[in-house]
């Protein structure tokens, strides 16, 4: 069962100038280290920001907070699984947020999409819920 859906959209110029102005004082505030030494290693490192941003922006509108109500940009990161595809890690305010929206019995899915198509990043967040094996449901 689904029980969040989030988009967003952000400007990879926008970041780039960011990064620009605030250089690592942005960095500390917004992204995880997983994040970090990712766009470290890219060469379009204000597009791997990007993409981050709008997936941390589209997970907040999922979970129902906004970046509010104690959830956190460093909260939410975006971490790829073995295959390469992207999902969030959550942790702290994020993850008690995430843990409240989940039934009895069920367990959390955060399924991530991530593009650009420069000067414009995007992502979609679906969190699922999904039953613990034996539990019944589909």
């Amino acid at each position: 069962m689904i029980v969040g859906v989030g988009s967003d959209i952000a400007n990879i110029d926008r970041i780039a100038a960011t990064l620009e102005r605030f250089g690592d004082r942005f960095l500390d505030r917004v992204f995880t280290e997983t994040e970090r030494r990712k766009a470290e290693r890219r060469r379009d490192r204000a597009g791997t920001l990007a993409r981050r941003w709008a997936a941390k922006e589209a997970c907040a509108k999922a979970l129902g907070t906004g970046l509010r109500m104690g959830v956190a940009w460093r909260e939410m990161g975006v971490v790829n699984l073995p295959s390469g595809q992207p999902t969030m890690q959550l942790t702290g305010g994020a993850a008690e947020r995430l843990a409240r929206l989940m039934p009895p019995g069920h367990r959390p899915v955060i399924h991530v999409s991530l593009t650009d198509d420069p000067p414009w990043a995007q992502a979609f967040v679906v969190i699922e819920a999904l039953p613990y094996p034996g539990q019944g449901g589909a």
